[in-house]
């Protein structure tokens, strides 16, 4: 299983990539795994305001609707447009084209709470066990 050592990551399964005051958002390959095969995603607009840990997406799966949760709170600057035609993109590459949104954050604070990809790795492998 793929965890990036450069991003940070959510209990929930998000990865953030950070650049400036702007946060890449997406599904982890953990996460992706674990959906089975992706058939829709209901994308953010464009300039809404999004709050850390509320859900700002969801993804429709073969076998679950699940919600992807904000991990910075401020405003959508960009989505991927791409993934209204192509949601499998989720699974074949979530960590460079399948990324869902980009974030102008509101408080940088907010990304100190994120997870670093050893302590990610460890909430996964205690997930895996269960």
């Amino acid at each position: 299983m793929e965890i990036p050592e450069e991003l940070y990551y959510t209990e929930d399964h998000e990865w953030v990539a950070v650049d400036a005051e702007v946060a890449t958002v997406g599904i982890t390959d953990f996460s992706q795994k674990q959906r089975g095969e992706i058939e829709l995603i209901e994308l953010p607009k464009e300039g809404a305001v999004v709050e850390a840990g509320r859900a700002f997406a969801v993804i429709h799966a073969a076998n679950s609707v699940a919600d992807v949760y904000a991990p910075v709170s401020g405003e959508v600057v960009e989505v991927n447009e791409e993934l209204d035609d192509d949601p499998e993109m989720l699974s074949l590459s979530c960590y460079e084209d399948g990324w869902i949104a980009k974030i102008r954050i509101d408080n940088t604070d907010e990304v100190e709470m994120l997870m670093e990809a050893e302590d990610y790795q460890d909430l996964v492998a205690d997930q895996e066990l269960e």
